[in-house]
């Protein structure tokens, strides 16, 4: 039986507040934090309900608690008297967002950002990681949550100063406090291709329609190349001309930062798209070593025998030898992979039969592109499937296939590669949660800067996700940034006094677990 009546239990006052506990139609008791302005009572805050006498006496605490974080603010002489509230009130000059600062401000001066004098920069960059909207909108956010007065003229100024002087300088801290965090050598890098579209009919110079990873075959484009590490840290990226051949894009990137950085003995890990006897010849007259997805179904006849033949069982793997360029092929096999590879033709199969049933396919669908491989003419009008196609991919369901010219064993290539799914994710986050696109800008310049700070974003984003990792925080960045968002500062003028102070308000156990995880 909870008593609701007994001293000391029913409210506790400070500051001119106080707890109490109500008593729900449910039977359930509420814990309410009260303030009592011109006679009434109003809810401050629920702490939560319970039926349980146990638990209802620790929310009870809580909500003392919450009272003393809150009457920190005493020293501005807040009094439980109705004439001195309303003058403390009217005293309140600012309430502003200052957990973002104290949060990724603090990443972005760990990792080195600051080095870049320029103000701008580091409002930019904070605002990809907590509100990724246009530029205009972004000055707007900060004049709203930050108390920041900036013309939006002059924020396009600095992205074409940060375009012509310090974009270069940026790459570099990247790569510098990578390199200090991972206290090893960066000579395995990963490196991959996306496209971001525009929302624009007209192509230029460099945004060109080519083929989409999004699907906007029609809209004009940019390519963007990254180069991260096994662990996910982005160290380098380039931009490229919208039709570009994503396999053209290799070379140009890693001879870059191989020039700027002189890393020894580089290896580099693709994927097939980056698979061509040029990339090859010229990793290797370069002194580059490469882990590159295979086209084990584009082989020779006599190295698809011998690959078949082997009957590989779920995480087996076999290594050959690549005879026209002397390398080491090496195939492995999943049971999972292959349920994966027949489930994804089943629904390709489908998905053709339906249209053919339709009427939807004629002679021109008949290409190498996905699943329309599989489709045949006969006496050049009647389009079908072609079963016997269909059973020779069959066979190849589970295997996928690496070419290295390293000597490294071969767990390790697959290991090696498979940890591709670094660059997808960092492309995952900045398309979805950085907001990388759509880009709102039309001069190249500006482009590169966008692209520019969102690299840089992506940087803390992962320095935030490696710290809460060793401070086994349990929270992921996205959470962590959630909480930042919610921690203010308030700013009062003294009604008497005239002095004027400010406070960080850590009100719940989440911010106040944030503020001491980063020691804010």
């Amino acid at each position: 039986m909870i008593d609701l009546g007994c001293p000391g239990c029913l409210m506790y006052y400070i500051c001119g507040m106080f707890v109490r506990k109500k008593l729900n139609k449910s039977g359930k008791i509420s814990i309410q934090v009260i303030q009592k302005l011109n006679g009434r009572n109003k809810v401050v805050k629920t702490i939560g309900c319970s039926n349980n006498a146990g638990v209802v006496e620790k929310l009870f605490l809580e909500g003392k608690e919450w009272i003393n974080r809150l009457s920190g603010l005493q020293e501005f002489s807040f009094s439980s008297h109705k004439q001195e509230l309303h003058q403390f009130i009217a005293g309140i000059e600012s309430l502003t967002v200052i957990g973002i600062e104290k949060l990724l401000g603090k990443l972005f001066d760990e990792i080195g950002f600051g080095k870049v004098k320029d103000q701008m920069f580091r409002h930019l960059v904070l605002c990809r990681l907590v509100y990724p909207v246009s530029k205009l909108k972004t000055v707007d956010y900060l004049s709203k949550y930050h108390g920041l007065c900036i013309d939006i003229n002059s924020v396009y100024r600095y992205m074409d100063k940060l375009h012509s002087k310090q974009k270069e300088a940026i790459q570099d801290i990247s790569y510098a406090h990578t390199c200090e965090v991972l206290k090893e050598p960066l000579n395995l890098l990963f490196y991959d291709v996306t496209t971001l579209y525009f929302e624009i009919e007209q192509e230029d110079d460099l945004r060109k329609p080519g083929f989409s990873k999004d699907g906007k075959h029609s809209n004009p484009q940019i390519v963007l190349g990254l180069l991260v590490t096994q662990q996910g840290y982005p160290v380098s990226y380039s931009i490229f001309e919208g039709n570009k051949y994503e396999g053209h894009t290799l070379m140009p990137i890693i001879v870059s930062f191989e020039h700027k950085y002189h890393v020894e003995k580089l290896i580099v890990v693709a994927d097939a798209g980056m698979l061509s006897k040029d990339n090859i010849r010229e990793l290797k007259a370069r002194g580059f070593e490469y882990i590159l997805g295979a086209r084990i179904k584009n082989e020779s006849e006599e190295i698809k025998q011998a690959i078949l033949s082997r009957e590989l069982q779920n995480g087996q793997s076999c290594v050959l030898l690549n005879k026209e360029n002397s390398d080491r092929l090496i195939v492995t096999y999943s049971s999972a992979r292959a349920k994966k590879d027949a489930h994804n033709r089943r629904k390709g199969l489908d998905r053709l039969k339906t249209q053919i049933k339709n009427g939807q396919l004629t002679k021109k669908h008949i290409n190498n592109r996905g699943y329309n491989k599989f489709l045949k003419i006969e006496n050049e009008v009647k389009v079908s499937l072609n079963e016997e196609m269909i059973t020779l991919d069959a066979k190849w369901d589970g295997l996928k296939g690496y070419l290295t010219n390293t000597g490294l064993a071969a767990n390790f290539i697959v290991e090696s590669y498979q940890n591709l799914w670094n660059v997808e994710k960092a492309f995952r986050i900045a398309k979805s949660d950085l907001k990388v696109r759509p880009v709102y800008h039309r001069a190249q310049r500006r482009i590169e800067a966008h692209i520019c700070i969102t690299f840089a974003a992506y940087k803390i984003y992962k320095e935030l996700e490696r710290q809460l990792k060793i401070k086994k925080a349990g929270l992921s960045p996205e959470k962590a940034i959630e909480i930042a968002k919610t921690i203010q500062k308030i700013t009062v003028t003294h009604p008497l006094s005239d002095h004027t102070v400010s406070k960080m308000l850590i009100l719940t156990p989440e911010q106040q677990n944030l503020a001491n995880l980063f020691d804010f």
